[in-house]
């Protein structure tokens, strides 16, 4: 790095002077115990949040920062205020950093940033014909559902080109105007040429030129959630009758390429049982212990806490903890891949957690130890 880089930059006097007040507010009033913090500007804004097992040790570590550039440094010239609340445990201080996270969008936070490498999502639009794209995360103002997660943007991205093209369904611009033909008088005529190719040669219903109805689109929708969730393999079984009947025709160039539309496709269907399995095992009671043997026990449920409560002591503790967990645990919950979108990041917390430190799998009791219990 160059000398006038590495150079600092002389901060104003107002600011020095509001670092150096929240450096001794820390220095003075936190202790090193798990915990989160947020960040606060001078007018109520907070910038960012963020966790640590040592709270005490990580705050001090902005006051550190050798050059004005590091990100520690940039989001201290920005603060007014440190807050600060203590958790039982790193785990726990996890979850609430995710949950102020959500509810406030700090501008200094990148949203789940390591694990967006990692996985993506299919996530339906809504509108008319609504369409499948793949995504990393789901959108901060999104109520939609979401299929995943899966690895392989990618390899997401060719086997849903597949499907749509098995069942017509569109994938042009999402603000591309529909016209259905059963949708009453047009406001405006659609054009005779629809200027699609997939539509012509006959790889999507053509919603926006009258092409199809409502109802036809939304059954063809149907069918490839059906699929995506795991409930039948139709689009399948229409690329192999055509594959088969290529072949009966010896056009053999044709019937390799549906033979790789088909494995695609069939890759997919491997993740997902792969993916509903991962998904599963991710059901448990997980007891933390916590700072001060302040211990906390998580009811997870398919990768996401439905429950947080002391962690049992006595007998009639762990008996009430028993019949809570029944209470989430034996309700019949589809083993399907649909995962809200306001519970999508909390999911990769857990996964991304649980993959990092797979000993702590080793003392949480199975959604199975609880099948006998019963609510109080």
């Amino acid at each position: 790095m160059s000398k006038r880089r590495r150079k600092k930059r002389a901060a104003t006097p107002e600011v020095e002077a509001r670092v150096a007040a929240m450096r001794e507010v820390v220095r003075a009033g936190v202790k090193d115990r798990p915990g989160v913090y947020r960040m606060i500007s001078p007018d109520g804004e907070i910038v960012y949040v963020g966790k640590a097992k040592k709270l005490r040790t990580r705050l001090m570590s902005y006051f550190r920062a050798e050059y004005p550039a590091e990100k520690g440094a940039r989001i201290l010239r920005e603060a007014g205020e440190i807050a600060w609340d203590y958790h039982p445990s790193e785990f726990a201080a996890l979850l609430e950093e995710l949950r102020l996270i959500k509810r406030w969008r700090p501008r200094f936070n990148v949203m789940m940033k390591r694990d967006a490498r990692h996985y993506a999502f299919v996530r339906i639009t809504r509108g008319p014909a609504p369409k499948f794209q793949v995504v990393r995360s789901a959108a901060a103002d999104d109520h939609g559902v979401y299929f995943g997660p899966f690895s392989g943007a990618l390899q997401l991205e060719n086997a849903l080109r597949e499907l749509n093209d098995v069942l017509g369904l569109r994938d042009c611009a999402s603000d591309t105007r529909m016209y259905f033909a059963d949708q009453g008088e047009l406001p405006v005529a659609p054009p005779r040429t629809p200027g699609c190719i997939r539509h012509e040669i006959g790889r999507c219903l053509g919603p926006c030129v009258a092409a199809t109805t409502v109802s036809e689109y939304a059954s063809r929708l149907e069918l490839a959630r059906e699929f995506l969730e795991g409930a039948h393999d139709a689009p399948v079984a229409t690329l192999r009758v055509a594959m088969e009947a290529s072949s009966d025709a010896l056009d053999f160039e044709r019937a390799a390429s549906l033979r790789d539309k088909i494995l695609r496709l069939e890759s997919l269907q491997d993740q997902f049982a792969r993916l509903r399995f991962a998904v599963e095992s991710l059901s448990f009671v997980y007891t933390v212990p916590g700072f001060g043997d302040e211990n906390r026990a998580y009811i997870i449920r398919r990768g996401r806490v439905r429950a947080d409560l002391p962690a049992p002591r006595t007998a009639a503790e762990h008996t009430t903890l028993a019949a809570l967990a029944a209470d989430v645990f034996l309700p019949s919950e589809s083993a399907r891949l649909t995962v809200p979108a306001h519970e999508v990041d909390e999911l990769l917390l857990l996964s991304s957690f649980f993959r990092k430190f797979p000993e702590e799998l080793e003392g949480t009791e199975p959604a199975s130890s609880f099948e006998h219990a019963r609510s109080a």
